[in-house]
């Protein structure tokens, strides 16, 4: 008896947290044995187990593999360990004391750009140096069962807020002094606004991509309200329960808008039929309104921004959950016309997912291998090249990612803005690691001071961050300049 509880200890608590792995097993050990004779001694166990499945079902997966060895062109990605329940680890929202700010990198300096904003999640500049900020979260809906309850209320912990505030805000720093002293409302809801993300202008159009459609609306640079309504360009997919419901906008080369569109689920658990047109990157011809799917099988892509040497177009994406603190990374990424990027049945070109419930191995050769790994769970969001920036000879060549922060990693990832430094072909250096550019939006407990979630170059070359849960706007500049 001691040497068979032995070994289920040493066999079923090494498997992923599943806990009918833990089921097959106590049945294969004790199914055969005399009820009546062991009744004292199964009741005995049946209490522990109880107990002891509780504590193995919600106790977090620790990270086993350092950081900085899942960032990069080759990060570590054989690590993952699939969790039958996630580990949740979300970081308290306590917001800054007054006259606290996060740390900038040596030789640069933070202050605060704007606040009294209602969650800022996303920013664009305009040619006049206007900045317009997209003051927003998830759409409000009925819940879709008690998973779906569960899922919602962890987002709404870690967003810090429960209700979109559905409106873009312009700020205008007209005396160049580092601070707007200007500030107006310029679309909210009653405009059309719903769950607005993505911002373009183009001609004498704005662009702004809600969470269900792309809207346009009369604007020229030094306009500081719209009062028009919002004509719809496109549908776009927005199927309940519409996880990942964030619609980034950028425009092309060629004069057409590309919008991100992440996948209403984590590995399409929610049946495939739900993701039509999801985990993708459309483009829409503005001229004749149609439509096609650029790229698709990723995830989730947030940022788009377009390197300024190359042309090329990149992403950053996050990727799927429940497979252990340890990845695989969200992801920085070119984005080519027709290209598969492996979701939900392979990550990093070749390592499928088991978990999936169909399978696709005849994708598996056309999945593409993303150009380089951010770290497990860091939730990267908003990207901008540094080209415009003043801020040393460090910060000319690469791209500003905002992470955003995790909540299903222990320990917590992310929480702060890198730099990825590039190489003259417009790609990431060989052996390049992230520079920290702002941190300690996590305070010395653990608690969430803020969260970056965009990053934007400023028209005099500083870089603005936009911090959603601490609902302000920093501005990092070069240490000792205005």
């Amino acid at each position: 008896m001691v040497s068979k509880a032995l070994k289920l200890d040493s066999y079923a608590f090494k498997q992923p947290r599943n806990p009918y792995i833990l089921l097959r097993m106590l049945h294969r050990e004790f199914g055969t044995m005399g009820w009546k004779k062991h009744a004292v001694v199964l009741s005995g166990i049946f209490a522990v187990g109880l107990a002891g499945l509780g504590y193995y079902l919600f106790t977090d997966d620790v990270a086993q593999v350092a950081i900085n060895k899942q960032y990069g062109r080759e990060p570590v990605l054989d690590q993952t360990r699939p969790e039958g329940f996630p580990t949740i680890n979300i970081a308290k929202i306590v917001g800054w004391k007054e006259g606290a700010a996060p740390v900038a990198a040596p030789g640069l300096q933070v202050a605060l750009y704007a606040d009294k904003l209602d969650h800022p999640r996303n920013m664009h500049v305009l040619p006049n140096g206007d900045i317009l900020v997209a003051e927003t979260t998830q759409p409000a809906r009925s819940v879709q069962g008690a998973m779906d309850w569960i899922a919602r209320k962890l987002v709404m912990e870690a967003n810090g807020t429960q209700k979109s505030a559905d409106r873009i805000t312009l700020l205008r720093d007209a005396d160049k002094d580092g601070r707007p002293e200007f500030r107006s409302v310029l679309l909210t809801a009653t405009e059309g606004l719903h769950s607005p993300y993505g911002m373009q202008l183009v001609g004498d159009q704005l662009y702004v991509a809600n969470t269900d459609a792309l809207l346009k609306f009369p604007f020229k640079p030094g306009d500081t309200k719209i009062s028009a309504k919002g004509k719809k360009v496109a549908d776009l997919p927005a199927t309940l329960p519409n996880n990942h419901w964030t619609r980034n906008l950028l425009l092309s080369k060629e004069g057409s808008l590309l919008v991100t569109v992440g996948s209403n689920s984590n590995i399409g658990e929610n049946g495939m039929e739900s993701e039509k047109n999801r985990a993708a990157i459309h483009e829409i011809n503005l001229k004749t309104g149609e439509a096609r799917l650029y790229a698709h099988g990723l995830r989730n892509p947030t940022g788009l921004a377009l390197e300024p040497k190359t042309g090329y177009i990149w992403t950053t994406v996050n990727e799927r959950d429940q497979l252990g603190s340890d990845g695989p990374p969200d992801y920085l990424t070119t984005v080519e016309f027709g290209t598969f990027y492996g979701w939900p049945w392979f990550y990093w070109g070749k390592y499928e997912d088991y978990r999936t419930q169909t399978k696709r191995p005849d994708l598996q050769q056309y999945s593409r291998r993303p150009n380089y790994g951010l770290g497990p769970h860091t939730a990267s969001l908003g990207i901008d090249f540094a080209d415009g920036a003043k801020l040393g000879d460090r910060f000319t060549n690469g791209v500003f990612i905002a992470q955003h922060g995790s909540w299903n990693r222990t320990p917590p990832s992310g929480y702060k803005v890198v730099f990825i430094p590039f190489n003259a072909r417009g790609f990431p250096e060989d052996k390049a690691m992230p520079i920290d550019v702002l941190t300690s939006f996590l305070n010395a407990a653990g608690e969430a001071q803020g969260r970056p979630a965009a990053a934007q170059i400023a028209p005099d070359g500083a870089l603005l961050v936009a911090d959603d849960s601490g609902n302000r706007i920093w501005r990092v500049s070069l240490a000792g300049r205005k």
